[in-house]
């Protein structure tokens, strides 16, 4: 059975590059561009990965980690945090929230990859 990951990104460009690399994986991916209904879609799907953009519509991704965190059914969810804002500040932010790594763009698709099999593969937290 492929694995599945939610991917909230609101640049329908990453969004569809995403969507390419990780379906060469075999990964089947499930793609929003709004924030606004991201836990609840998230809780339905119980994915084995999350990936979030920090500056969305609807809800910041800061915002959808620490309601996810918060639930304990999605205490140890692996989660990407994705940001064009490499700044410190949102770094700390999401590491207090408990991401589980934090990615500033561009990144490579060789390092994103990498990220997803790391994230995926031992389920613990390496941000």
């Amino acid at each position: 059975m492929s694995k599945h990951v939610v991917l909230v990104e609101d640049e329908t460009n990453i969004a569809e590059a995403i969507r390419f690399l990780l379906g060469r994986e075999g990964w089947r991916v499930q793609t929003l561009a709004n924030g606004a209904t991201a836990v609840e879609v998230i809780r339905k799907a119980v994915p084995d990965l999350v990936m979030l953009d920090v500056m969305l519509p609807g809800k910041s991704g800061f915002e959808i980690l620490k309601e996810l965190r918060a639930d304990t059914a999605f205490a140890d969810l692996p989660i990407l945090m994705l940001t064009a804002r490499g700044q410190s500040r949102d770094r700390d932010i999401a590491q207090d929230a408990g991401v589980s790594r934090f990615m500033t763009k561009p990144f490579s698709n060789e390092e994103m990859l990498s990220a997803v099999r790391d994230l995926t593969a031992s389920g613990t937290a390496d941000a």
